[in-house]
């Protein structure tokens, strides 16, 4: 039987992760008698928190949401979890590296000695972007979200300004993605794609380049995300894909490089296979065949396009791009390519 005081972080922990518990259950979970289960919710009672009685044929317990902050009282695991969170939060894309510092800060004088040891064990240094979002943006946009209710706001990046009206948009979904943070949302403005026409459309925005406007109280009816998952759909999005999260161009390469030397360069979901000990046919994706074409020239080494024909399209129409690049002309910044060079890279 585990000490008095680990078996309550435990009995805690699982009252946090499950709406409503049996009393036999719970005493089962612990390896305890159900009298020692009322005995140990009675000490968590004194100590601040707010567990109901639930009736039944064996009784159960539920843990409610207190008025007030009651002593936190986490198990090893998650103590660490906590440290580590807040270590990398500067990395996360919002602007609280300060107040993650001082939590941290908090959360490790007050840590037995083992679990400082564990913490400090793993050196932590984080890499910020250099696009960081408002707390209070972050806030807003989310509680919007959640309450259904239309946002409107500018866009444009830190220290410009946003000459158009307003926008107004539906938001489904705040997701963070490599260190920015984006809403989804739906645009009843947005021109379709065919005729042009302000027909709506599913927008991504960088939520570092939103600027809140007074808020709408307009509630709207959420719109079924496509694919039902919108952490997916913005992931297509960013592979040029309206559909789901797969490249639109997929083809097919001999690259006369051994497959360790490539293995590091390409996405998890390009296919590999060794043709000999100097060569690797690879298959992977890009948003254009042109695009797929300077991927695979990107390993600096001879390759063989195989398959499909439009790859080979696209890098015929590279070719013939970069044969009519010219040098920059002297006004220009130094390493600059020409109008006709860069056309169709994104």
């Amino acid at each position: 039987m585990a000490d008095p005081t680990s078996r309550l972080l435990q009995l805690l922990s699982l009252l946090q992760v499950r709406q409503e518990w049996q009393g036999d259950v719970l005493a089962g979970r612990l390896n305890v008698s159900p009298r020692t289960i009322r005995r140990d919710v009675d000490r968590l009672r004194e100590l601040g928190y707010r567990i109901q009685s639930v009736s039944g044929p064996t009784g159960g317990y539920r843990l409610s949401n207190g008025s007030e902050l009651p002593p936190l009282l986490f198990d090893d695991d998650q103590a660490v979890a906590v440290a580590l969170a807040l270590a990398v939060a500067p990395a996360s894309g919002a602007d609280i590296a300060e107040a993650a510092a001082r939590a941290l800060a908090t959360v490790r004088q007050v840590m037995p000695s083992r679990l400082r040891a564990r913490v400090d064990a793993i050196e932590v240094i984080p890499a910020p972007g250099r696009d960081f979002v408002d707390p209070e943006v972050l806030v807003a946009v989310s509680d919007a979200t959640r309450k259904h209710e239309v946002l409107r706001f500018h866009y444009a990046p830190p220290g410009q300004s946003d000459d158009r009206p307003s926008r107004r948009v539906e938001p489904h979904a705040v997701i963070a993605r490599a260190g920015r943070w984006y809403l989804l949302a739906w645009n009843d403005d947005a021109k379709g794609p065919v005729d042009g026409d302000a027909t709506g459309d599913w927008r991504t925005y960088r939520m570092d380049r939103i600027t809140l406007s007074a808020p709408t109280r307009r509630s709207f009816r959420p719109r079924p995300v496509p694919g039902g998952d919108p952490s997916s759909f913005v992931a297509a999005r960013f592979r040029g894909s309206s559909s789901s999260n797969v490249w639109p161009c997929i083809g097919t390469a001999v690259v006369h490089l051994p497959i360790e030397q490539i293995a590091p360069y390409v996405d998890p979901d390009a296919v590999l296979g060794a043709r000999d000990e100097r060569s690797t046919e690879v298959t992977m994706g890009s948003w254009s065949w042109s695009a797929l074409a300077v991927r695979f020239a990107g390993f600096d080494a001879q390759f063989e396009l195989m398959a499909p024909a439009p790859l080979l399209h696209g890098a015929a129409e590279l070719a013939r791009r970069l044969e009519q690049a010219r040098p920059a002309r002297p006004d220009r910044p130094s390493g600059s390519l020409s109008t006709s060079a860069t056309s169709g890279l994104r």
